[in-house]
């Protein structure tokens, strides 16, 4: 994927050759959404119990909707910075550099998140013993090289990251077919463990399912590197969202079937599919290829978030919201400043969030404060959405308005659903509103920015009309 983003400017001159048409589209959206998430879930979702399979259900239906509504949007402007740049035409400056510095928030906190769900497969090798400090180390390590490679430029990257794709599929792919064979009925029993109503049970786990799920949009966020973006950017979500909402469903299914949740919530079980393919073929071998597939995808995932991360304020540095250096290329064609400022803040908050918690308490904090600053921009790209449907339909323009128009209207509620529902379970109030105490602060980070560059703001275009004849 990077080497098919940061591309000196000599070779966007070129044409059309070297951008993605709709299979590494589709790989993009895949290779983004199917990271290491997933993996770290089970040990994140133990709290809740089996019931967190629902929530996945519906955290499913909502990353399908955000989807299409994201599909729909990129018909209508294909721009790079996808939701940024909804929010922006639709809104104005203000609203689009909240949302912009929302993403980038999102992005950096969401390698964060990588960064420590790749260290619990590591760690499935070494460190046994859980010394935090190297727990730390570990996981600066898997933020900062796929730093360094991006800021390289290597053009041989693109390979690798297909070769990664492969490896993440191989584990899904196996628990979600031979896995089923394995489970035990009783394993799904007590459904709900979190001592909580199963509403706020079901809206807890669902919450932090949203992560699994971040990378519908990055085909749009990367819209000015695909080839037909009208075509191919619409297709390539829905096609790469369901394909990735097959697999999470029934290989989750087979964890907790085939691992008691008691086990599951164990430290030494961290890298949970790792030792549910142990408990099908018995030792330990196949649970270490396992890993081994894992630690490689996720450094793939890494590799591929850490140039998102620099593409959303790339994008917004080129109409005056960021910075100027965010739109600076080197001469390798990579937008260092934003490579290594969007990587020092995820090791910033990888510490923070180390520092007095342990566990899947890391994990799933860095998970609720990248559902949060998603579901912000989201949000804001569906009430665009409902604006604009709203006003073709007064000019006679209603091709399509009741499927685009319930397609938003269930991403905005989704989008409030998983900000309410975005506390950790703990007694120590620091702890459970952890998430929003992060992304306050992170948030509040930017007011100064906006501040200073009110001044180079430059208007948003006009919205292009809506396009009845494309589906």
């Amino acid at each position: 994927m990077v080497s098919l983003i940061h591309r000196p400017a000599s070779d966007s001159a070129a044409g059309t050759d070297h951008k993605m048409g709709l299979s590494q589209s589709t790989a993009l959206i895949v290779g983004s959404i199917i990271g290491v998430g997933i993996f770290s879930l089970p040990y994140s979702l133990a709290s809740y119990g089996p019931i967190s399979l629902l929530a996945m259900a519906i955290a499913s239906v909502a990353a399908i909707a955000f989807a299409l509504l994201f599909a729909a949007l990129s018909r209508r402007i294909p721009a790079d910075g996808g939701p940024y740049a909804y929010s922006r035409t639709a809104f104005g400056n203000g609203v689009g550099f909240g949302n912009a510095w929302s993403y980038w928030i999102t992005a950096w906190a969401g390698n964060a998140a990588i960064a420590v769900g790749w260290v619990y497969y590591v760690e499935h090798f070494i460190n046994k013993g859980g010394s935090t400090a190297v727990s730390i180390l570990i996981a600066f390590a898997g933020l900062w090289i796929p730093a360094a490679v991006n800021i390289s430029g290597l053009r041989n990257v693109g390979a690798f990251q297909v070769v990664t794709t492969v490896l993440k599929f191989l584990p899904l792919a196996f628990l979600a077919t031979i896995g089923l064979f394995y489970i035990s009925a009783g394993n799904f029993t007590p459904w709900n463990t979190s001592g909580d109503t199963n509403m706020s049970a079901i809206g807890g786990a669902m919450a932090i399912c949203l992560f699994a799920y971040l990378g519908v949009e990055t085909a749009a966020v990367a819209a000015a590197n695909v080839r037909d973006p009208k075509h191919n950017i619409p297709r390539a979500t829905v096609f790469g969202t369901l394909a990735s909402a097959v697999v999470y469903m029934l290989s989750l299914i087979a964890v907790f079937g085939i691992l008691p949740t008691a086990a599951l919530a164990l430290d030494e079980n961290k890298a949970s599919y790792a030792v549910a393919t142990n408990s099908i073929f018995g030792g330990t071998w196949s649970g270490d290829l396992v890993a081994i597939a894992v630690i490689i995808s996720g450094i793939g995932a890494l590799n591929g978030w850490t140039m998102i991360c620099a593409e959303m304020p790339r994008a917004a540095a080129k109409d005056g919201l960021f910075p100027k250096q965010f739109a600076e290329l080197s001469s390798r064609g990579a937008p260092v400043f934003g490579i290594v400022s969007s990587t020092l803040f995820a090791s910033i908050a990888v510490l923070i969030s180390f520092w007095g918690t342990n566990g899947s308490t890391v994990f799933t904090t860095l998970v609720l404060m990248t559902g949060i600053t998603a579901a912000i921009p989201f949000g804001f790209s569906a009430l665009a959405q409902i604006v604009w449907r709203l006003k073709d339909r007064e000019v006679g323009n209603a091709a399509h308005f009741t499927r685009d128009m319930v397609v938003a209207v269930a991403s905005v509620a989704a989008s409030i659903g998983f900000i309410y529902y975005s506390r950790n379970v703990d007694a120590s109030w620091y702890v459970v509103w952890g998430p929003f105490l992060m992304t306050g602060g992170a948030l509040l980070v930017g007011v100064p920015v906006y501040l200073s560059q009110r001044r180079h703001m430059t208007e948003p275009a006009a919205v292009p009309a809506y396009d009845g004849s494309v589906a």
